[in-house]
């Protein structure tokens, strides 16, 4: 086997395949932040609201995704998990280890992406969804051929849209039931605590406000100040205040044990859905 060509840092052309909310977020990210000029990122779609969202902050549009990998050092494969067997296999014979693949699709192995591409400079990706606003929790396992420098340039790129973890693909399915379905529990909690302040009293308005920011905020309390969660809870809740008064009722629930519960059964059907 030759020897992998390292893709050179701030000249690369980066191609994605598949023009969907998700490569949008990764491309806007990219530019946003000046990893790469707008001018080095290309795509193909045939919808014009697709095409006009690219174009909109300078992307290059081409007409088929032939050209796409043509043009392309770096190609993300952002397409749907059902066809991205079909889609890697057409493009197959334009393939080579000089370019680094990455998969952005969900469930879909390396295993396999690497036998149906040819080769194995391919890596993985697990994003999630606040990739839209920037904040997104992603993941990268490399892949057999996949050098620490094609690891480095690819934890720059999605570092542009979030933090990056690298791990071994094996935690992919508790990675997708944590970080992948999580953003949903999230939802279902603010919306909860937005109930409760209606229930409470409050115009719906100001409790669906307060109650995003407040997520928001303990989230970056979580990241940012170096403490535990339990240590932030209890800075919170003081002596016979309304914090434990409300924690009690959480643990009477059995708060902590549903949310457990709801990441191991998404991990469960993440592994499911990549056996079938």
């Amino acid at each position: 086997m030759a020897s992998i060509v390292p893709i050179p840092t701030e000249s690369y052309n980066l191609g994605f395949i598949g023009a969907g909310k998700m490569a949008e977020s990764i491309a806007r990210g990219v530019v946003k932040s000046g990893v790469l000029p707008a001018s080095q990122i290309r795509t193909a779609h045939l919808a014009t609201a697709r095409r006009t969202a690219f174009e909109s902050f300078g992307a290059k549009v081409l007409s088929h995704n032939i050209e796409v990998v043509q043009e392309s050092d770096v190609v993300i494969f952002s397409v749907k998990p059902q066809v991205v067997k079909d889609v890697i296999l057409q493009l197959k014979p334009l393939l080579s280890e000089k370019q680094l693949l990455v998969s952005v699709v969900a469930g879909v192995k390396l295993k396999d992406l690497q036998e149906w591409a040819g080769h194995s400079r391919f890596i993985r990706v697990m994003p999630n969804t606040p990739a839209a606003v920037g904040v997104a929790a992603s993941v990268i396992s490399l892949g057999t051929a996949a050098t620490k420098d094609d690891g480095e340039l690819i934890t720059n790129l999605f570092g542009a849209i979030g933090k990056v973890w690298t791990a071994n693909e094996k935690l992919f399915d508790a990675i997708t039931g944590l970080s992948g379905s999580g953003p949903a529990y999230i939802y279902l909690a603010i919306e909860a605590l937005a109930d409760g302040g209606v229930a409470a009293g409050l115009p719906r308005d100001l409790a669906l406000g307060l109650a995003s920011q407040t997520v928001l905020g303990a989230a970056s309390m979580a990241v940012n100040v170096g403490k535990h969660p339990g240590q932030l809870k209890d800075d919170v809740a003081s002596p016979g205040g309304t914090t434990i008064a409300g924690i009690h009722e959480l643990e009477k629930s059995g708060f902590r044990g549903i949310l457990m519960n709801a990441v191991a059964a998404a991990a469960k059907r993440s592994r499911e859905l990549s056996q079938s």
